[in-house]
């Protein structure tokens, strides 16, 4: 069951790359309003996963306290790492212009490691528990809107025709099924997988939040759109405190 769950979770994380072709639909100036308001949701979905599911979990499959921590910190470095090396960041806006043209595949290559991780996560937290595991997926699927959005908005600016942008943003995307099926076979054959896996995800969770996305939010000013921002990260928040009802 496990492999099936995070089989079709993963499945559906990929299949969210395909919500680019939205922007092609829709007014540009409405859809960066509304990805405003996307990525304050994905804040509060992601430090809500981290607080409420997956905190109490690592205490509770961790008694060393040290080795929590420093499971933590590697969560947060691996994607201060990855940020680096490639010059790939979360990029919410549609156009981009701001970025070189050679960004599109720079960004299909960070992407894809991104997505890499996102699979590991999701396989390791059904390890753990059939409920946490949707917890995970459903934050990184919140937080995976956003970006796909903003990522196809960065290959159509680079230079790719949308049929293109389209096909390599799923292949990349794709690249979580792989590792979610690996992290399941770890699981199974490696003890205490999960036990590292677990604070891991903590640490990129938070730093994804706190690095990434809210100083984006912080670009937009006002009592109005703060306000609105405020209300997107507590209701993101408040739906992974709803999942604690289902476990």
């Amino acid at each position: 069951m496990v492999f099936i769950y995070t089989l079709a979770s993963v499945v559906l994380v990929s299949l969210i790359s395909l919500i680019g072709v939205l922007t092609l639909a829709v007014k540009k100036n409405f859809l960066n309003n509304i990805l405003l308001y996307l990525v304050a949701f994905s804040v509060g979905a992601l430090l809500g996963d981290s607080l409420i599911h997956l905190l109490p979990e690592a205490f509770s499959e961790n008694g060393e306290s040290l080795f929590l921590s420093l499971a933590i910190f590697s969560g947060m470095l691996s994607f201060f790492l990855l940020e680096k090396i490639l010059r790939w960041r979360h990029c919410h806006d549609l156009s981009c212009k701001d970025h070189p043209n050679h960004i599109g595949t720079i960004n299909l290559v960070g992407d894809a490691l991104h997505n890499l991780i996102d699979g590991l996560l999701i396989g390791a937290s059904f390890l753990v528990s059939v409920p946490l595991g949707i917890a995970t997926t459903l934050a990184v699927v919140l937080h995976e809107i956003p970006q796909e959005l903003g990522d196809f908005g960065v290959l159509i600016h680079s230079g790719f025709t949308v049929k293109k942008a389209v096909l390599y943003n799923f292949i990349s995307a794709s690249t979580a099924i792989i590792s979610a099926m690996v992290a399941v076979w770890i699981g199974t054959s490696i003890v205490g997988f999960e036990r590292f896996m677990i604070p891991f995800t903590i640490g990129s969770f938070v730093y994804i939040a706190l690095s990434d996305l809210i100083p984006e939010l912080h670009q937009e000013v006002g009592r109005r759109k703060t306000l609105g921002q405020i209300i997107a990260i507590l209701l993101g928040f408040g739906v992974m405190y709803a999942i604690l009802f289902i476990e």
